[in-house]
């Protein structure tokens, strides 16, 4: 057994315009108009997490979404970071800087999204109602949509938690001690709460906003307003923050596999079935606390969890891509009978529908589910295929459309997936049983008039 590990941490959709056919529609567009979500609260409260969170979940879905860390901007513009001292309330100079770091990030975020962006998220403080309304005020004049989420923590061990896992390793603090860091961090949190205003439901009861309270203990929502805050409420009341890991893995070597045949309900090959005895001894060794296994409705990945010994879950989401016309039919025989199909696809990957199937695009959106159940569960291993690897890996790694469709999931191979504060760590632990190889690159020639040798190059090899 082999391992390697890695860390993973904006993603866009675009148009296919391909020869119409009977089954293939476009996804409809849910963006309106566009989006701007404020984050609100004292520093250590997991702002950033959720906006990162947010801002990965909605351009999986293909909402075209990107982050403006007020931080960043403050740490661009100013000389090297010395002390709290710089946010004291009565720090009229830093005041000063701040108010303006401010404005500059809250103007390259409309900027962007008058260039086409769906939602930008402003992340920072933003604790006083002074703040708040300057915010309103910009947006307000250019009729987009706005919503706060702010992120209210009173438990001592989660804010300190907090500050101990990210905020000493911010670049604020390269030079300085962690002890020396901490204790920095919580007098900056102290002169945040002498002005500090948090949403009221009385005060601010015309804003559409949702507090969640102590990392999601609860929470208070009001005057949701339209198709993406709707998302956004329903994403946010589902994920959990606690630490866990999800195991994702390919099924064993299928009969098909070995034939380079797509698709098919076919059963394990002789490799994928020794895999699957190595996959059992693995999970054993591992010694995972609740552990959960998903599989899809397919036989392959059924056969490949029979000897674990923990509870399972059959999704039909999990089930592989439908390659319609295609099924079970190798690539070669793809570019022969359908020469055309076969360049459109290569074409744009990702939004292509096969005849009578589903595009990558339709599979992000049947994984929905699957990902809301994931982001509220503990140790799950996903026993599923290679275009659902990849979309639910597309997810955690952060990947965008073009990535996802190209990412590498190879079989017999586990991707140990460990989220972390702003990102996933990964992890592929190979089993050493032998299989074929199944991933076929993007071919340099993407013509619809190109050769058949030349739709073909890439094609991995297998057995006639």
């Amino acid at each position: 057994m082999s391992r390697r590990s890695s860390y993973g941490m904006e993603s866009t959709v675009s148009p296919l315009q391909t020869t119409p056919l009977p089954n293939r529609v476009t996804c409809p567009n849910f963006v309106t108009a566009p989006n701007v979500i404020v984050m609100v609260g004292l520093p250590a409260r997991g702002k950033t997490y959720i906006a990162k969170k947010m801002a990965r979940y909605l351009n999986w879905i293909g909402i075209s979404t990107k982050v403006f860390n007020n931080g960043e901007y403050r740490r661009h513009y100013t000389a090297e970071y010395e002390s709290h001292d710089f946010f004291r309330v009565d720090n009229d100079m830093a005041m000063n800087i701040r108010r303006q770091c401010a404005e500059a990030a809250l103007k390259d975020m409309l900027d962007w999204l008058e260039r086409g962006g769906n939602v930008g998220v402003f992340d920072a403080t933003n604790t006083t109602r002074d703040r708040r309304r300057m915010i309103l005020d910009s947006i307000n004049k250019l009729q987009y949509k706005i919503f706060f989420v702010e992120s209210v923590c009173e438990d001592p061990e989660i804010i300190e938690e907090n500050v101990k896992e990210v905020k000493v390793t911010s670049p604020d603090y390269k030079n300085m001690d962690k002890e020396e860091a901490i204790k920095d961090f919580l007098l900056r949190i102290q002169h945040y709460q002498t002005s500090y205003e948090p949403l009221s439901e009385n005060f601010d009861r015309q804003l559409s906003f949702i507090k969640i309270f102590n990392q999601g203990e609860r929470f208070l929502v009001n005057k949701i307003n339209g198709h993406i805050q709707s998302r956004v409420v329903y994403f946010l009341m589902n994920f959990d923050v606690s630490k866990r890991t999800i195991y994702l893995l390919r099924h064993g070597e299928s009969e098909l596999n070995v034939k380079g045949r797509i698709g098919g309900n076919s059963d394990l090959s002789e490799r994928g079935q020794n895999y699957a005895q190595a996959l059992a001894k693995f999970v054993e060794q591992e010694n995972i606390p609740n552990l959960k296994v998903w599989t899809s409705e397919l036989k392959r990945t059924q056969q490949t969890s029979e000897h674990i010994e923990a509870p399972k879950e059959c999704w039909k989401a999990l089930n592989e891509i439908n390659a319609g016309v295609c099924e079970e039919m190798t690539y070669e025989e793809i570019a022969v009978k359908y020469p055309e199909e076969f360049a459109l696809r290569d074409q744009n990957k990702y939004t292509y529908r096969y005849p009578k199937g589903e595009s990558y695009e339709d599979l992000v959106a049947r994984l929905e589910p699957v990902i809301m159940e994931l982001e509220r569960q503990k140790n799950v291993m996903v026993i599923a295929h290679q275009a659902v690897a990849r979309c639910l890996l597309a997810y955690f790694l952060d990947k965008n459309s073009e990535e996802l469709a190209y990412l590498k999931v190879p079989l017999h191979t586990i991707l140990k997936l460990t989220p972390v504060a702003y990102g996933c760590l990964i992890e592929e632990i190979n089993l050493n049983v032998e299989s074929v190889d199944t991933h076929r690159e993007r071919p340099k020639n993407i013509s619809r008039s190109r050769s058949i040798e030349a739709a073909l190059e890439t094609v991995p090899p297998h057995e006639e």
